[in-house]
């Protein structure tokens, strides 16, 4: 995946999590929850943005690594708003699945970044 179709995709992620928290009750509960995922849930794309600003590989695989922890984040507080019966159950699932997805594409980004530097190094 290219890095303009992720920086995208993360973009369109957080203005699915924003469209999400809007739904969230206004109950003690429900602020905190909508806080949480609202945080961890934009703030993806603005730490992939800046890893595509990075002045290094090693700049680059930490920036990618904070939004990788922001998505795992985001999958927790996710979870604990579909379980908690906040929302209809179904709701939650495809920003779960999209999570998911990010996760693994995130992971899948950093893996080959290590490796590209690891090949160049040792050359």
């Amino acid at each position: 995946m290219e890095r303009q179709d992720l920086q995208a995709r993360t973009k369109q992620f957080a203005l699915h999590i924003i469209q999400l928290v809007n739904l969230i009750p206004n109950s003690l509960a429900g602020r905190v929850l909508a806080q949480q995922i609202l945080r961890s849930g934009t703030s993806v794309g603005a730490n992939y943005g800046e890893a595509c600003r990075a002045r290094s590989t090693a700049e680059f695989i930490s920036k990618t690594n904070i939004g990788l922890q922001e998505l795992e984040e985001t999958r927790y507080w996710l979870e604990l708003l579909q379980e908690s019966a906040l929302l209809n159950h179904n709701q939650c699932n495809h920003l779960i699945d999209e999570v998911n997805q990010l996760i693994a594409i995130f992971v899948t980004v950093i893996k080959r970044k290590k490796q590209h530097t690891n090949l160049n190094t040792s050359s």
